[in-house]
């Protein structure tokens, strides 16, 4: 028989385990990160039905949809009933609206599990990734003040991580939605085409873009659309950004609305104590997606511009209205962990971790082995992780694989020690090794696993 070629399909991250261990990690950071603001943790399957599932109109999202069909309705050539969810969203916004009565509002959801896109195989573009989501959802309203709360979270996490500097860059889509508006483009399609360029400025650049606007279905006059590109462009502190928009002579209520919310968000990040330096207001961020209606994020890590966004979203006005007649405006976070821990570690930002054993209680004499494992037994009731070496073996090859595993310290129980009562513990990190009582080696690991 031929051996079938054991082989990934493309698109998906498969670590060894050093690197699922700070994989691992990352994930840990950030939902540490998100419970510290009081956020509940929620899962949903990884497949829904598809009339649940696909309620968009023809989103480009939606065209890279896995479908899920069992053997039997394949062979009975049934369309199938069931497809992977493609984001966290529209999972959130089924299960909002079909546990509506027994959630207390405002609900503050975080979800953190793989998500499933057809993506065309490329470095970095994975068809299999995680997304770590964090949701308010009001009922009937929403006050804004959690727009300014969630730039707070982005703050927390991503300090956590501690993958450097960092900027939330954040808008308001009524602002650009007035600014169009005063510049004769006020039918809401013709809009949200302009928005979706608007969107592609930092990946294409002003170029690309004012051809785009000027060009195709668009066709703006090229003054009106290099007048767009300069109002967005607006720089300095966010105090003078706020001035500018301020002295606009624009009367449009759209405009002065989002104008305000803007205002309120950088007056509660301020409260939030926030350091300024990792937010700034700009207004090219867009947020091409019909769906956010007025604060929208973006964020990148200031030393490593060319990973783009890593925490994007912003304020809806209505999640579930596919689901429910209730009203259930939110906002909200995605952070699309694989990629960005993919990114981060071809960065060299990111390195592969330790084993998740800090001890390897070691076998050195077979006629021995219920002391070695009654000393495995009390360091693990003592908290500290303790792998066990269970078959003989040479001491000079069991410490060889504990080097190799990441383990750093062994623990020797021979005929010696037996009689004494103790046992020799090695650094295998710092080369050393002292001998100690029993009942005084869970100590000396929790002190020393503490020092490099």
């Amino acid at each position: 028989m031929s051996l079938i070629q054991p082989r990934t399909p493309s698109g998906v991250m498969e670590l060894l385990p050093g690197e699922q261990i700070a994989f691992q990690s990352f994930l840990d950071t950030i939902r540490r990160g998100y419970e510290r603001f009081g956020f509940l943790p929620v899962e949903t399957p990884v497949f829904e039905l598809t009339d649940v599932l696909l309620t968009k109109s023809g989103g480009e999202t939606e065209k890279q949809v896995y479908f899920v069909q069992s053997t039997g309705a394949r062979q009975q050539g049934r369309d199938p009933e069931m497809a992977l969810r493609f984001d966290l969203t529209v999972p959130l916004a089924r299960y909002v609206a079909e546990h509506e009565h027994d959630l207390a509002f405002p609900f503050r959801r975080y979800q953190m599990q793989r998500v499933y896109r057809g993506e065309r195989a490329q470095k970095g573009r994975f068809r299999e990734f995680y997304q770590c989501d964090i949701d308010v959802i009001g009922k009937d309203a929403l006050p804004l003040a959690f727009d300014a709360e969630i730039p707070a979270v982005i703050h927390q996490v991503f300090s956590d991580l501690k993958v450097g500097g960092f900027t939330i860059n954040f808008n308001n889509r009524k602002i650009l939605a007035g600014l169009l508006a005063g510049l004769g483009i006020g039918e809401p399609g013709r809009q949200a085409l302009v928005l979706r360029e608007i969107d592609r400025l930092d990946k294409v650049g002003r170029d690309k873009v004012l051809e785009s606007l000027t060009g195709g279905e668009l066709a703006l006059a090229a003054d009106t659309a290099a007048r767009i590109l300069d109002l967005i462009g607006l720089s300095g502190s966010n105090a003078d950004v706020v001035a500018a928009l301020r002295g606009m002579d624009i009367a449009d209520e759209t405009f002065r609305a989002g104008l305000s919310e803007l205002e309120t968000v950088l007056d509660g990040l301020a409260a939030l104590r926030v350091p300024e330096r990792h937010y700034r207001v700009n207004l090219a961020i867009a947020r091409g997606l019909d769906y956010y209606t007025g604060t929208v994020y973006e964020t990148f890590l200031d030393d490593h511009p060319g990973i783009g966004s890593v925490c994007s979203g912003g304020r809806y006005e209505n999640l579930a209205s596919n689901y429910t007649r209730s009203r259930l405006p939110g906002v909200g976070i995605s952070i699309g962990a694989t990629r960005l821990f993919y990114q981060l570690r071809e960065a060299g930002v990111i390195a592969a971790h330790a084993s998740t054993a800090a001890a390897l209680v070691a076998l050195m004499d077979p006629a021995l082995a219920a002391e070695s494992y009654s000393l495995a037994a009390e360091l693990r009731a003592a908290g500290i992780n303790t792998e066990l070496t269970l078959e003989p073996a040479k001491i000079a090859k069991q410490l060889k694989y504990a080097d190799r595993v990441g383990i750093r310290f062994a623990v020797l129980i021979g005929a010696d020690e037996a009689a004494r009562g103790t046992a020799t513990v090695k650094d295998l990190t710092r080369g050393t090794q002292v001998e100690l009582p029993r009942a005084e080696v869970a100590g000396h690991l929790r002190d020393a696993a503490g020092t490099a």
